[in-house]
């Protein structure tokens, strides 16, 4: 659905991403500069009780953020806002959902607030947010 004929309630982000792997990690780490071993070093991580390596919180919001910018170009972000809720394994798959919770008019222009989550393949919720972008 094209967002500027959205209306409160209506779906407006669906993206899904593949498994996240081993070598998209060490991509990330080098390309963001966070290198802490939790995320790198499976022996680190099973030492700190982690079954194995996870990913980056950045790394979701990063896919939360490209999913929005397909429905609406960076110009027209106008804010964009997450809290983390649980950790991404290894290989999960992220889907990317968000709906309009709101539409209103500010400094001149006709904008959405998009309540946002990125959940890997069973459901469970990685990161929730929000996208405010003119309309």
């Amino acid at each position: 659905m094209a967002l500027d004929e959205a209306k409160v309630g209506d779906a407006v982000v669906s993206k899904t991403f593949p498994a996240i792997t081993r070598g998209k990690l060490a991509l990330y780490a080098g390309a963001s500069g966070d290198h802490n071993p939790i995320h790198i070093d499976s022996d680190f991580a099973r030492a700190a009780g982690f079954p194995d390596v996870f990913t980056h919180g950045m790394f979701v919001m990063g896919l939360l953020g490209q999913a929005v910018t397909d429905v609406a170009p960076p110009h027209r972000l106008r804010s964009f806002s997450t809290r983390f809720v649980a950790i991404t394994q290894l290989g999960a798959a992220i889907s990317c959902e968000g709906a309009v919770a709101e539409l209103f008019e500010a400094e001149g222009e006709r904008r959405a607030r998009i309540a946002l989550t990125a959940k890997d393949e069973t459901g469970d919720v990685k990161l929730a947010g929000e996208a405010v972008v003119a309309v």
